[in-house]
């Protein structure tokens, strides 16, 4: 008779106190309040003012997910008093506010652990939204299984791929059998919905008090800094937000062109350079290598087609708009780009927001 497996070992650096972890961390709160999230350091209407009512009751958000997902916890956080509307995709999320069955879409842009490799750009670069708000979120992965389920029991985890990647040197030391599904909150409903008892989930604290799982482990990311920037996007936002006191704007615009990759990024950074304007992010897509497809953008100005880039900056730069520097450099950065788009003109949020 085959003998049974031996029990798991947890290591005792995955159950971290919450105290020492937030003493290292020193990240506002957000404390769960029922079935809604609170931000104990932001006003109920909203982060930096941000408007939660329009004509027909609750701000609606569309995330992608199925409730208790980390894009639903982002998008209570910079919304608390908004409707969270589940989708299955990144891309019926987006669809969602375009027929109007949501006033905002939310979606997770980059994180410390991958850069931009969620590449959702790719999606806001196909659509006519604009960027009206951003929320940086601290992702923090629990190990959850169902109730009474003791570590020795299990042989899988389930969770977005994403999740498992990032997790990867708790899970070889729990020796898991790893299977991505969709989402992490998607997992932990499954996990709920099919009673798995050799199973576990990787997904949020706040997740498993919505389902009613056991926390078996906290802390399962590989690197203690793990935060996830997410963008709110609206068919509305083509004005410039009143700048609130205390805070700055920042604006999102995208440059392509068709050669000359590294003097078109140097004319780039001299507009900037010499108005004093400072760039908080700046990426380079390069697609003209053989094989990589180039990188699709809607011309919002022209009859509402996708035009194909191989060369595209990414470009977040402190400033509004309205500003006549900002327009001096826009404006000569288009006499030397075949194409600049503007993504969104909104309030600078350099907070990072945790769910503990």
């Amino acid at each position: 008779m085959a003998s049974s497996a031996p029990p798991l070992k947890f290591p005792s650096s995955l159950f971290p106190s919450t105290k020492k972890r937030r003493e290292f961390l020193d990240l506002p709160s957000i404390a769960p309040v029922g079935k809604s999230w609170k931000p104990s350091t932001v006003v109920v209407a909203g982060i930096n003012g941000h408007p939660q009512i329009n004509g027909s009751g609750a701000l609606r958000v569309a995330f992608q997910g199925a409730p208790g997902a980390y894009s639903e916890f982002a998008a209570k956080t910079a919304c608390p008093a908004c409707a969270t509307i589940p989708c299955r995709a990144f891309a019926d999320a987006i669809a969602a506010v375009e027929r109007g069955r949501a006033d905002r879409a939310i979606l997770p842009v980059e994180s410390t652990m991958e850069g931009t490799a969620l590449r959702n750009y790719d999606l806001l670069l196909r659509h006519d939204l604009r960027i009206v708000q951003e929320i940086n979120l601290f992702v923090h992965y629990c190990l959850l299984a169902m109730p009474g389920v003791r570590p020795g029991e299990l042989r899988r985890v389930i969770s977005h791929p994403m999740a498992l990647a990032h997790c990867g040197r708790a899970l070889s030391q729990l020796g898991l059998r790893r299977e991505p599904v969709e989402d992490t909150a998607g997992a932990v409903e499954m996990l709920r919905s099919n009673h798995l008892l050799d199973t576990a989930a990787i997904a949020s604290p706040r997740a498993a008090v919505l389902y009613g799982l056991d926390v078996l482990a906290h802390g399962l990311q590989d690197e203690s800094w793990n935060v996830t920037r997410f963008l709110l996007l609206s068919k509305t936002g083509t004005r410039p937000p009143q700048k609130p006191a205390g805070a700055g704007l920042k604006t999102s615009l995208v440059i392509a062109h068709r050669g000359g990759s590294m003097i078109v990024l140097l004319k780039v950074l001299s507009a900037f350079s010499k108005r004093n304007i400072n760039l908080t992010k700046l990426e380079v897509i390069n697609s003209s290598n053989e094989g990589e497809a180039p990188v699709m953008i809607l011309d919002v100005r022209g009859k509402g087609s996708l035009r194909a880039f191989p060369h595209v900056l990414y470009v977040d730069f402190e400033g509004s708009t309205d500003e006549s520097k900002v327009k001096e450099a826009i404006d000569e950065i288009s006499s030397f780009s075949v194409f600049v788009r503007i993504l969104g003109c909104y309030v600078a949020d350099h907070n990072v927001y945790d769910l503990q």
